[in-house]
């Protein structure tokens, strides 16, 4: 028997329910892991709520990320005692995920747990922190550099954000956070934001297809209008790493800045991502994620808290990572 947040569906509503559940009811899958800890992250979020069609089969176990050791394993890279974590893949969405002492899971989708990372760390750091760094790997491939100019972090005080900040500042950018919380003010200026701007002020674009250019680069975890925003501002040749959608899905914008500045908007995909990437991410985030700035981040949780950390997440009321000890 293990442990469970179960999701269960009747007459379209989606209710969440902590249980004991026998092991043959994990779904199909040639690796079976003993959870230790999971997080949440904003499709958990929506996962959690009955929201976006993200689920399609009830029962269902969330939680798109997992760390914990091999109990047993029918694949070739994996044995027993071996540390793995697992991000993406649609666990958590059309497969059972992290929200459980137990998964079972195809060994492809696992990574080893990356060397001077704990497994609370690693989950700290989550598919959000993961994110992140992939953005800024792609900024840095499309020329951006220390000496490029200030980098704007948009939601900065969410995930995403708080990863970012944290990893560019130790990279030495001048990084500009944008947040619409005022109490959040020192834990940026802690990871290392060396200004602060409300998000009320590039929430709406001019309506100019151009504005003066700023940003040598931004990781954006709104969408929406705030990203339209950014793209009138970029400098000529920067870019804008599209990561999330908290602000909105729709992106009403024109192409002047793309044909006039040569501006590059990319998009960072988590969930199906190549495994070869996903490593290079995780071993720059080991690098340059500095461990205190990582704890500084962690709201605790157990699986009980997670149905009303679900509604503060899409509420955004959460700041940082949530880690969830599955075995408490």
């Amino acid at each position: 028997m293990f442990k469970a947040l179960l999701l269960e569906e009747k007459d379209g509503k989606v209710s969440a329910s902590i249980k004991s559940l026998e092991e043959s009811a994990l779904p199909q899958g040639d690796v079976t892991v003993a959870v230790e800890f999971s997080t949440l992250n904003y499709k958990d979020g929506l996962v959690l709520g009955g929201l976006g069609r993200l689920v399609r089969t009830y029962p269902h176990v969330g939680g798109v990320d997992l760390v914990g050791t091999v109990e047993s394993s029918s694949h070739p890279a994996w044995k027993a005692g071996d540390k793995v974590m697992l991000n993406g893949w649609r666990v958590g969405e059309i497969h059972w995920g992290g929200y459980a002492e137990k998964a079972r899971v195809k060994g492809d989708w696992l990574i080893p747990l990356p060397k001077g990372l704990t497994p609370e760390r690693a989950m700290a750091i989550g598919t959000a922190g993961y994110a992140s760094m992939l953005g800024i790997i792609a900024l840095e491939m499309h020329g951006l550099k220390p000496d490029k100019g200030e980098v704007l972090v948009t939601g900065a005080a969410g995930g995403v954000g708080s990863v970012a900040v944290a990893v560019l500042a130790k990279l030495g950018y001048k990084v500009v956070a944008s947040t619409g919380r005022a109490e959040t003010h020192d834990y940026l200026k802690s990871l290392g934001a060396a200004e602060i701007i409300d998000r009320a002020s590039i929430a709406t674009p001019s309506g100019k297809p151009m504005d003066s250019e700023r940003w040598a680069g931004c990781v954006d975890a709104v969408g929406g209008s705030t990203l339209a925003n950014v793209l009138a501002n970029l400098k000529y040749g920067c870019g804008a790493a599209a990561c999330g959608l908290a602000g909105g899905t729709k992106l009403e914008t024109t192409v002047i800045p793309f044909l006039l500045r040569g501006v590059n908007l990319l998009g960072i995909d988590t969930v199906m991502c190549p495994m070869d990437r996903r490593k290079e991410a995780w071993a720059r985030l080991a690098s340059d994620l500095p461990a205190d700035k990582i704890d500084a981040m962690i709201q605790k949780a157990t699986l009980a808290d997670l149905p009303k950390l679900g509604a503060d997440i899409l509420a955004g009321k959460v700041r940082g990572r949530v880690v969830v000890d599955v075995r408490k």
